[in-house]
């Protein structure tokens, strides 16, 4: 099954591959991208967005991570301007979402704390005492100490929500911790950090925040993932096909013929889950089940692809300055951000308990 993009989102590929087409510092491609209007697709038209969704959003975190690019896309786009997108008041929009778009801010979200990734029922809490004071511990938080906002999840007397919360307020402790990659990553500690209702997202009601900013997360996360896994493949096609072994290219051998297509059938079936979720989510179905899936092909397949693809190198795969090196890193970080392949297979057998 091939999902066929209509005339805009066929113009958003094209126009963010050409964009990607050249190689640059993360700081020249966010700006890149800003200048060509990437950032500011899901923004509404009275802030100068186009108020398109996550399909078209979705489409340039592919072509990102077909360039394994290290760009601050996935944490702004698909956990910052999503979610505010859709969750935030017009003040909040209209705050938050320009210097986006701008290419000027960044935006992310705090979506784990210790052993539990993407929880629904955060052991961080919020106390009213006129504001609120926030309290707790959250971990893998890109880009944090450069984000205007982190979008922050926490527990309410009564129920749940997402505030945003200034990383340079006073009580707000970042602790840099390293990823695979080398992108920023932090663990935010917070010691009753006073925050507002303004500081508050609850345009679905309580307890939908949280819900709505994890879909948002999940379909950005497997169209990255989706990117990565073609452009490692595209990488490795044309290695096999150039180098020649005895006189012959090594994809003409039946056992190179053999890895390099199994790690191609891995590529479609996560692109096929991924384009399946971002589809529904934008429809505006229930994208729940579909989402979960797509994150858990992902968290298992991508590293034993990768891995494969390193194999397929020989010498060359192992060396960090060749441009493989970006990928099986980013995959490393992304299975970490989706929660491992063990986590994402249980929450598959819960819905299926269930």
């Amino acid at each position: 099954m091939d999902f066929q993009f209509d005339e805009t989102q066929t113009e958003v590929t094209a126009l963010a591959a050409r964009v990607l087409g050249k190689e640059r510092e993360p700081a020249d491609t966010w700006r890149a991208l800003a200048d060509a209007g990437l950032l500011a697709l899901a923004l509404p038209a009275e802030l100068g967005g186009d108020g398109l969704g996550v399909a078209e959003v979705a489409l340039v975190l592919t072509e990102l991570g077909r360039v394994a690019s290290t760009a601050p896309a996935l944490a702004s786009l698909a956990f910052g301007v999503l979610p505010v997108t859709a969750l935030g008041g017009p003040d909040q929009r209209s705050a938050l979402l320009p210097p986006v778009a701008a290419g000027e801010s960044v935006l992310t979200a705090a979506l784990h704390e210790p052993s539990a990734p993407f929880t629904t029922r955060p052991a961080t809490a919020a106390e009213s005492a006129g504001d609120w004071r926030l309290s707790g511990v959250k971990v893998g938080v890109p880009f944090a100490a450069e984000a205007n906002r982190i979008l922050t999840p926490a527990s309410l007397p009564g129920g749940t929500g997402v505030f945003l919360v200034d990383p340079r307020a006073d009580g707000v402790t970042l602790t840099p911790t390293r990823t695979s990659s080398g992108t920023p990553d932090y663990t935010m500690t917070l010691d009753s950090v006073t925050v507002t209702d303004a500081d508050l997202l609850n345009g679905h009601g309580p307890g939908e925040s949280i819900a709505t900013l994890h879909r948002f997360a999940l379909a950005g996360a497997v169209a990255f993932g989706d990117g990565l896994l073609a452009g490692a493949l595209a990488l490795t096609t044309e290695h096999v096909g150039e180098r020649e072994q005895f006189g012959r290219p090594l994809a003409a051998f039946q056992a190179v013929a053999q890895q390099i297509a199994d790690v191609y059938v891995a590529s479609r079936t996560v692109q096929l889950a991924a384009r399946s979720a971002v589809w529904r989510l934008a429809a505006g179905l229930d994208a729940d089940t579909e989402l979960d899936i797509a994150a858990y092909w992902l968290a298992e397949e991508a590293p034993a692809a990768l891995a494969v693809c390193h194999h397929l190198h020989g010498g060359i795969g192992v060396d960090e300055t060749y441009p493989l090196h970006r990928f099986s890193s980013a995959v490393k970080d992304l299975g970490r951000t989706l929660g491992g392949a063990s986590h994402r297979l249980a929450g598959l057998g819960e819905l299926v308990a269930g």
